[in-house]
C-alpha cells in the first residue's frame, strides 16, 4: 500500500524526465482550435485531443513513467492496481512493455470496452465490488496475498509526473491560455495540469470539474477532510467515493477554483463534441466541455482550453447520449 505522507510532489523537472522517458511510448496528441466551440461559449476555444492519445486516454503516460522507474525486483513480482478502467489499461500495457505480469481489478459492471482492452494485453482481469473504493481494497489485498507491488491510481509521484506531460504539450503548442478545465476523478491529471501551469504559465486559471453525482474529491478540496460520499455517476472515470491524500494536498495548494456538474449536462456536452468535432469523449472527458458551459458568462473573450482525457466510450453509452 502506497503511503502518501511520504510522498514529495513532482516538479517541473520531473515532468520534463517523464516526457523523455515515455516519448516512444506514447503520442504527442493535437490541440485544436473548433469554430462551433468557440461560438457556443463566445470564447477563444481549443480542446487537448487526449481521447486521440494510445488507449484512448491520458492515463497511460503515467503508467509508462511508473514502471519504467521500478526495480527488477518489482517487476518480477508483478503488479496489481485497481481501477475504473482507463488506469488499469495504463498499467496493463505499462507491465507488457516491461515484462511484468500485472492484475488489474474492476468493478463489477466496468466499462466493456475497457476491460477488453486490458485483457487483450495479457493482464488478468478480476472483478470485484460494486464501485471502484471495493476493488482498490481487493487490490490491495491481493498485493498483500502474493507479494505484488500494489499501485494506487492517485498516491504515486510518477503517475502525477507522467500524466502532467500533456499540460507540457499544452502550454508547448499554445501560449496565452487564460483558462483550462481539467476533469477530476482520482486526481492525478488536473494536479499534473496545476503543477505545469503553474510553473510555466502561472496567469492560467486551472478549474477542476467533478460530477455532482460523485463529489468527494470536491468536498475534500473545499474542507481538508477526506470523507466518504454516496457516488452514483455515469462518469465511471469520475466514480470514486472518496479523495486521495496525495492529489487533494496538491489541489488544495494549487487549484484555483473546483466545480461541479450534472450527469445530464455531461451526456449533453458527448453530444456537442460529436457534433462539433466528429470526435468520441467519454463522459469523464466531456466534463470539461459541461463546465464550461455552465460558467460561460465568466470565460467570455477568454482563450479555454478543454481536456477531453479520454474517449472510451461504449456503443451502448454512446447510443444512449444521442438518443
Amino acid at each position: 500500500m502506497t503511503d502518501s505522507t511520504n510522498l514529495i510532489e513532482p516538479t517541473l523537472q520531473d515532468v520534463q524526465t517523464a516526457r523523455s522517458t515515455i516519448k516512444n511510448y506514447v503520442t504527442h496528441t493535437p490541440i485544436r482550435r473548433y469554430p462551433v466551440l468557440s461560438e457556443l461559449l463566445d470564447a477563444d476555444v481549443w480542446v487537448k485531443h487526449e481521447n486521440f492519445q494510445l488507449l484512448g486516454a491520458f492515463k497511460v503516460r503515467g503508467g509508462i513513467n511508473l514502471v519504467s522507474q521500478t526495480s527488477q525486483q518489482d517487476r518480477d513480482r508483478g503488479f496489481v492496481t485497481a481501477s475504473s478502467g482507463n488506469h488499469g489499461q495504463s498499467i496493463a500495457y505499462a507491465a507488457r512493455a516491461f515484462g511484468a505480469a500485472c492484475t488489474v481489478v474492476l468493478p463489477e459492471g466496468a466499462n466493456s470496452a475497457k476491460s477488453a482492452s486490458i485483457a487483450s494485453m495479457g493482464a488478468n482481469v478480476v472483478f470485484h465490488g460494486d464501485v471502484f473504493e471495493r476493488s482498490r481494497e481487493h487490490a490491495e489485498l491481493l498485493a498483500e496475498r502474493d507479494g505484488l507491488r500494489f499501485v494506487h491510481a492517485a498516491n504515486e509521484p510518477a503517475l502525477i509526473a507522467g500524466v502532467a506531460t500533456y499540460t507540457a504539450e499544452i502550454h508547448d503548442d499554445l501560449k496565452d491560455i487564460d483558462v483550462i478545465f481539467a476533469p477530476i476523478g482520482a486526481g492525478s491529471g488536473a494536479s499534473g495540469v496545476c503543477i505545469v501551469s503553474d510553473g510555466v504559465s502561472p496567469l492560467t486559471r486551472v478549474i477542476g470539474v467533478q460530477s455532482a453525482n460523485a463529489p468527494a474529491a470536491y468536498h475534500a478540496w473545499k474542507t481538508g477532510t477526506i470523507e466518504t460520499y454516496p457516488m452514483s455517476t455515469v462518469a465511471e472515470g469520475l466514480a470514486t467515493e472518496s479523495a486521495y491524500s496525495f492529489t487533494i494536498e496538491i489541489l488544495r495548494k494549487r487549484l484555483k477554483e473546483f466545480v461541479l456538474v450534472d450527469d445530464s449536462d455531461i451526456s449533453s456536452a458527448i453530444k456537442t463534441y460529436v457534433q462539433a468535432t466528429r470526435t468520441l469523449v467519454e463522459h469523464a472527458g466531456a466534463a470539461s466541455l459541461a463546465a464550461a458551459i455552465d460558467m460561460k458568462d465568466q470565460i467570455q473573450g477568454k482563450r479555454v482550453v478543454l481536456i477531453a482525457s479520454g474517449g472510451n466510450v461504449t456503443t451502448d453509452q454512446l447510443k444512449s447520449v444521442l438518443n
